[in-house]
């Protein structure tokens, strides 16, 4: 059981699910969904560009009905404003349909737009909700408030990122809490544990308390971290990282892991299996400049990197004997005394000189007082 994703264990809705292209005035919009039906295993209903969008809705209805679908979700075309013309044809659609949800794709960008926007369409067409996109932008969820507030409409679900797994369910305390800086750990630990299972993040805690944490893991946690959005978005769910790193700075941060991952990636087996080859072995420096070539880089580049993922390392290991020892205790590890926290830690001329001024104190309160 341990070797099964976390998701794995999870309560699920399996659902077979019908996509109908109704939106048949963009370019390439339903090319687009044709693409991402199939990126994700879903069936996906087209009549052209030619076709009336609700007879689409209609047919595609009538298609999963037929067919045993118990999901159809229905792509209709975008709109900006409110037109009069466009909004008769979502009426017509929504009456071949009569849909459970109505649901209006709102960019999170337009700040105060977005619920006025959501406030018309509800008045002219009558929805059940929105979805948000473009969270992980400077708009940091204003948007979400203003919604709501103005609409009166539930947001269902929000985008974070490009990816289909961006797409996540709307919670209001973790989206406040987003807004106020204060991060989303329920929202991180939950993306998280769908990458892995227990027996890997067993494996990565023991591997990080003993300090032998190597390249390999690194991008193996590089991966994960890609697949549970951009760097902004992971970063933003941190507490106290929100609004500590611009745009500029993010991008940077993206430049300089895509480096390691090239210098990784340019090192032999061994290599990447045991770090302190480029530290303690006297070949250390011939495989650092060997591995900055094969990346296209500067040799002071990989030493840069290669120095940076030693205090890493040390850093991970101390980290996790802190926590270690807050666990046996029962403490948190935030309110572990300094010296309990230099006892956990992993320097050891501290612990020592720790264990000797204990000693010495000791020695000074024998007797009777």
């Amino acid at each position: 059981e341990a070797k099964e994703l976390v998701t794995s264990r999870m309560p699920k809705t399996e659902r077979k699910v019908l996509l109908a292209a109704a939106d048949v005035y963009r370019p390439a919009a339903i090319k687009q969904l044709e693409i991402l039906g199939e990126s994700i295993g879903v069936e996906v209903f087209s009549m052209g560009t030619d076709a009336d969008p609700a007879e689409i809705a209609r047919l595609a209805l009538e298609k999963a009905t037929n067919e045993g679908f118990d999901t159809l979700i229905v792509d209709t075309a975008g709109r900006q404003v409110v037109d009069a013309d466009l909004m008769d044809e979502l009426r017509r659609m929504k009456a071949a349909v009569n849909p459970s949800e109505t649901l209006l794709v709102v960019d999170a960008m337009t700040g105060q737009e977005a619920a006025s926007l959501t406030a018309a369409f509800d008045e002219a067409v009558g929805i059940t909700g929105a979805i948000l996109t473009k969270l992980d932008g400077d708009s940091r969820g204003g948007a979400a408030v203003s919604v709501r507030g103005v609409s009166g409409k539930p947001i269902k679900f929000v985008g974070t990122g490009e990816k289909t797994p961006d797409l996540e369910p709307f919670y209001p305390d973790r989206m406040a809490s987003r807004i106020l800086g204060q991060g989303d750990v329920i929202s991180l630990v939950e993306k998280a544990a769908a990458l892995s299972s227990d027996a890997e993040a067993e494996e990565m805690a023991k591997k990080m308390l003993e300090a032998k944490f190597d390249f390999e893991d690194f991008l193996k946690q590089s991966e994960m971290m890609n697949q549970m959005g951009s760097m902004a978005s992971v970063a933003k769910m941190m507490p106290g990282m929100a609004g500590m790193m611009d745009d500029n700075q993010m991008s940077a941060a993206e430049k300089r892991l895509k480096k390691s991952k090239s210098l990784i990636l340019s090192m032999t087996k061994k290599e990447r299996q045991n770090p302190d080859i480029f530290i303690k072995d006297k070949t250390g420096p011939s495989r650092t400049r060997r591995v900055s070539k094969g990346a296209g880089l500067k040799t002071k580049d990989g030493e840069q990197f290669i120095q940076e993922f030693q205090t890493m390392r040390t850093m991970m290991s101390r980290m996790q004997k802190k926590m270690q020892a807050a666990n046996d205790s029962g403490q948190d590890p935030n309110e572990m005394s300094p010296e309990d926290q230099l006892m956990a830690s992993g320097n050891r001329a501290q612990r020592r000189a720790m264990k000797k001024k204990k000693k010495k104190q000791g020695g000074t309160s024998r007797g009777f007082g």
